[in-house]
């Protein structure tokens, strides 16, 4: 069973999150897509509220994006257009690859690292990980300080005070929480993206993402010549908590057919 929030109306655009996140990573973003969408935000299988997969979390990428897909064909709703961040952006890029959305937009997504890039990112997620560890009460104090989220989130946001200590402590317990975090790090070894999809494709890169650096976005270039390939200014590796108009004007660029500006 896959968990998630849709609101809105008009052609069906699904969001997926990044490693050790859930479906209210776009809440910043939510309403000015549905305004304009139907729009259906998923906890990933073993992340958020999605329990594991009956067979066990996800063991390489081709699994993820098989029950990624799936799940939208149960659903119904043909073609969808997609946007996701980081390993969720991987996920778009490979259903837009094997021919199953109507368009793309991947923000910071992964698939473009070197290992010892591979190797950094998850080491930063899993050391994030182990501090949500602290006991509840001790996270929630915590959180509550603008300069501690600023630790706590500077590596994962560029601008980590524009969370508020609801969201923050919500996003530390969602890491925490994460049953097919291990799995998918695992999965992620030797994972490059190899596709060529045929439909409009739009990678957006933060130029302060410190967990998949910018200079991955250049290898991006490379490797999809045919996508519309936009700079994020001053946004970190979760950009929809840092600039959510600019992520959202992209989003919509793309489902429309537009080269974002």
């Amino acid at each position: 069973m896959i968990v998630y929030e849709r609101r809105g109306a008009g052609e069906p655009l699904v969001l997926l999150h990044g490693i050790g996140h859930h479906w209210r990573a776009w809440t910043p973003v939510l309403d000015r897509l549905a305004a304009q969408h139907d729009v259906i935000a998923i906890d990933l299988p073993g992340f958020g509220a999605s329990p594991l997969p009956a067979d066990g979390a996800p063991t390489s990428m081709a699994r993820a994006v098989d029950g990624v897909a799936a799940f939208v064909a149960d659903l119904g709703v043909g073609r969808p257009h997609v946007a996701g961040n980081s390993l969720g952006g991987a996920i778009a890029l490979e259903l837009a690859a094997a021919g199953l959305v109507s368009s793309a937009t991947a923000l910071s997504p992964a698939g473009f690292f070197t290992p010892l890039e591979r190797r950094w990112a998850v080491g930063v997620l899993s050391a994030h990980r182990v501090g949500t560890r602290l006991p509840q009460p001790v996270l929630r104090a915590i959180l509550r300080s603008g300069a501690l989220r600023a630790v706590t989130f500077g590596m994962i946001c560029a601008h980590p005070t524009r969370l508020t200590p609801e969201v923050a402590l919500a996003d530390a317990l969602a890491l925490r929480n994460a049953p097919a975090f291990d799995a998918v790090a695992r999965a992620s070894r030797g994972y490059a993206f190899q596709g060529a999809p045929e439909v409009p494709v739009t990678v957006a890169w933060g130029t302060r993402d410190r967990v998949l650096p910018y200079r991955q976005a250049a290898r991006a270039r490379q490797a999809l010549p045919g996508a519309r390939h936009v700079d994020l200014p001053g946004c970190g590796h979760v950009p929809m908590s840092d600039n959510p108009e600019l992520v959202a004007d992209i989003i919509l660029a793309t489902t429309q057919g537009r080269v974002p500006s």
